[in-house]
Parts: C-alpha cells; structure tokens; sequence
C-alpha cells in the first residue's frame, strides 16, 4: 500500500514529496519516509511567519466564491452579494481594532498598507510645508531641509525600513532611525521625541517585534506626540503617526483609540485569515490625510482602486470576528503553551547553554514568541533547524531566508553578540499548539544538536 520514499540529500536541498515539503539536511544522513507519515511527523512552530486558515474562514470564502461571485459595484443579486460582505468584513475589522467601519481601507496585504501611509505621508508634507509657519526659520536654509523627515525604530519591517531608505536615496526625504534599548529592546519614548524636527512628518513604530515580541510603548509615544502637535500648530506640518500591528493582531488586545495611532496596518495571514491586508486610517481625508497610490474604478471611496477581492475580504473579516470573540483564550493558551516550551527548554539543555533573546528587564512580549539560542561554537540556528526531523521554525523572519548565513540584525540591535545571535532560533507558538508537541520539539532539538556535537553530553533527553 504505502509507497517508501528513501532520499539522501546534502545540506541545503529540499525534496517535495507529492504535497509536503520535507526539508532534510544532514550531510550524508537519509530518511526513509511515507508519503503518508510525512504530514504526522512535522510539527509547525513558526506561527510569527504565516498562520493556517481558520476552518471558518475557510467557510467564508468559500461561500463568497459561490454566492457572491458579482462584482460589488453592481446592483443585480450577486453583487449585492458582494456589497453586504465587504460591508460585514469591514465592520468586523474596525471593530477587532476599535475603529469605525469608514476608517478601514482593504489592501492586498500589509507591504501595500505601509507604502501607502509613507505615499502619503510624503504628499502631505508637501501639501502642508509650504502653507506652515516655515518662514521662521532660517532664511538660507537648504533645499535638504525642506525635504520630509521621518521617524522609525531600527528594527521595523522591510515593508516600512526599505521605503524610507529608497526615498533618502532619492533625495526625497530623510530618516531617523531610532535604535532600540540594549536593556528593553524597545525604542523607547524619549528618544523617538527626542528625534523630532520641525520638517518631520511621520513616526512609524511597529507595534511588537516579529523576532524578539517585543510590544513597543505604542500609547505612550502617541500621547507624547499628541502633545507636541499642540505646540506645533501653525508653525510646522502635524506629525502622523502609525503603527503596523502585524504581529500583535491575535496576540494582544490592540485599540487604536488607546494608542493614539492616525494609521495601523493589519495583516491577515497573521491572525489566521487569507493574504490580504487593510489600513486603518482614523477618519480619511478628514482627521488624517490619505493619498491614493492607484487610480482606477473608485473602489474603495477612491482612496484604494481596483475590484475588490470578495472572497478574501470575507474571510479577514471573519478571522477578524473569531479575534474579538476569542481573544484572551487565544492568548492564554499561547503564552501556557510559550512558557512550557520555555521549561522544557532550560531543562533540556541547561541554563549555561540557553539564553532567551525575547527576555528583557520589564519589557512586556508577545505571549506566543520564544526566540532562544542554544550556545555552542557549531549550533548556529539555521544548522540546528537543517537537523530537526520534525521541528518546522525559523532563525528569523521569513522574508530575509536567504541572509541565514548571518545573524539577525534585530537581535544585534537589541544587545545581543553576534556569538549568542547566530545561534538563534525563532520558535511561535499557535493557538492549537500543544504541551505535547512542545515534548516532541524539544526531543528533536536535543537530537539535533547531538549530531552537529556529538562529543558534547550536556544535554537530557527526557
């Protein structure tokens, strides 16, 4: 009946085994396999890098592609359909964040969402520049200090870090990267204030970390820069400010009232809903600014053009639904689950050899994030994890998979050595994770490390 599979690869080849992927890399080692036991022996830890989609979400789209197929600009039966979900959805996802239905704008995912609060930001700069009190300052002032300024920590994500870089490169505007605390691993208040200018237009802050769950001091930063807006009017451009909420949707109870944010960028794949993505946008073009990228049909009040995607806005709006319903059981269970790991762990291979990097002094993280280094001169992260035979996680994020050969630069932002951050390993827990696969993970990780040292009787296996 089951076909065996006997494959022997070298270190960095990956074999797809009809729908399973089986990544296999020890130097001279094969697995025998079945095709059918493949999917039962890999255990998913990497849940910071994408989700599965919820079985109801699941549902929801595929009623949509069935029922509601129309296009929701039309007013035949189908693509009313259409309207009343995108209507629903959008409802759903200002309410798992505490806005209003008008403030959300649906993206294809959260890059789009972050070009466009930077695209505008850049617009209204030059909007509100030369109408502003900048007459005051210096008389031979150059060109350069006209440009827009903006603010970010220096450990965002590519989506937000590479556009701010692209438009300094391009002479169209200028950053500050804030580092973050070698002692907390935030970007901490004072210094983001502290790097305020007359010319800058936006401070963006992530709002946690996707390697370390860091969650950034998002409320106090926004009450301070609320403050500075007061003093500044009539004099400088109003300073927005935005956050991506990637990470922390589904993890941690996020409001954008209680935060203070003109702009929160929301990704679906992160909360188990499909790969789209929405801004919030604390009331368009009229509170705050907001410029559209596109220019198309005049879908989404014009500010986002283009057909809408119904089956996929169905389903963020009921994985948004399933995150307000089931919020603190999901992070409950997350952070049981974090913390058992984090045990097991440190029982296993003992403290002088584990150092967590997601730890630091009166930092609060993500309950589901445990980024560990497991110290040895052989045990870089992306060797151990070639070794694991059931662990499926990442050094890092999923996005710089090809600069594995060198450690996270957030992690050497937030203190760690290069000794210690080379042999990290990002381990995200789910909703659905259990104490029992936490067992099985941590035995392989145990035999990993065996294989890459095997002189070394440091560890327990139990």
């Amino acid at each position: 009946g089951k076909k065996k599979v006997n494959f022997r690869l070298t270190d960095r080849e990956v074999m797809q085994v009809g729908e399973n992927t089986c990544i296999i890399t020890a130097s001279g080692d094969g697995m025998n396999e079945t095709e059918n036991d493949l999917p039962h022996k890999r255990i998913y830890m990497d849940y910071n890098a994408t989700t599965p989609l919820e079985p109801e979400v699941i549902e929801a789209v595929t009623e949509a592609m069935k029922e509601a197929w129309g296009n929701p600009s039309s007013t035949y039966e189908p693509g009313r359909k259409a309207k009343e979900i995108l209507d629903w959805s959008r409802t759903a996802v200002a309410c798992m964040v505490g806005g209003k239905p008008d403030d959300i704008i649906f993206t294809s995912g959260g890059t789009e969402a972050n070009n466009l609060v930077f695209h505008t930001a850049v617009n209204y700069f030059k909007d509100t520049w030369k109408n502003s009190g900048q007459n005051s300052l210096s008389a031979d002032r150059d060109a350069k200090r006209s440009l827009p300024h903006f603010i970010i920590s220096n450990v965002e994500h590519d989506s937000v870090k590479l556009v701010v870089e692209k438009l300094q490169k391009d002479g169209k505007g200028e950053v500050t990267f804030v580092p973050v605390s070698k002692v907390s691993g935030r970007a901490e208040v004072e210094d983001v204030i502290s790097a305020v200018r007359p010319t800058t237009c936006l401070v963006s802050v992530m709002m946690a970390n996707n390697e370390t769950g860091v969650i950034m001091p998002i409320s106090e930063i926004g009450e301070r820069l609320k403050v500075l807006n007061q003093s500044r009017k009539g004099k400088f451009p109003r300073i927005l400010f935005h956050t991506d909420a990637a990470q922390a949707i589904g993890k941690v109870h996020v409001d954008v009232e209680e935060l203070g944010v003109d702009y929160l960028t929301i990704v679906g794949h992160k909360f188990y809903g499909p790969r789209i993505g929405a801004l919030y946008v604390r009331g368009p073009a009229v509170e705050s600014p907001l410029f559209p990228m596109f220019f198309g049909g005049g879908q989404e009040r014009n500010f986002r053009p283009g057909t809408e995607n119904t089956p996929m806005i169905a389903g963020l709006g009921k994985a948004a639904e399933l995150v307000t319903q089931n919020l603190e059981a999901y992070k409950d269970h997350m952070k049981m689950v974090r913390d058992y790991l984090e045990e097991r762990l440190m029982d296993a291979f003992g403290k002088q050899r584990i150092h967590f990097n997601s730890h630091f002094e009166d930092t609060d993280v993500l309950p589901n994030t445990c980024n560990v280094s497991i110290i040895g001169p052989s045990l870089q992260g992306r060797k151990v994890l070639f070794r694991c035979r059931r662990l499926l996680a990442s050094v890092g994020a999923a996005c710089h998979s090809d600069k594995c050969d060198k450690p996270s630069h957030i992690l050497l932002s937030c203190g760690i050595s290069y000794e210690i951050a080379s042999c990290a390993v990002r381990l995200s827990v789910g909703r659905a994770t259990t104490k029992e696969e936490v067992d099985v993970i941590v035995k392989d990780l145990v035999q990993a490390v065996a294989r890459l040292e095997p002189c070394n009787p440091g560890t327990d296996v139990r």
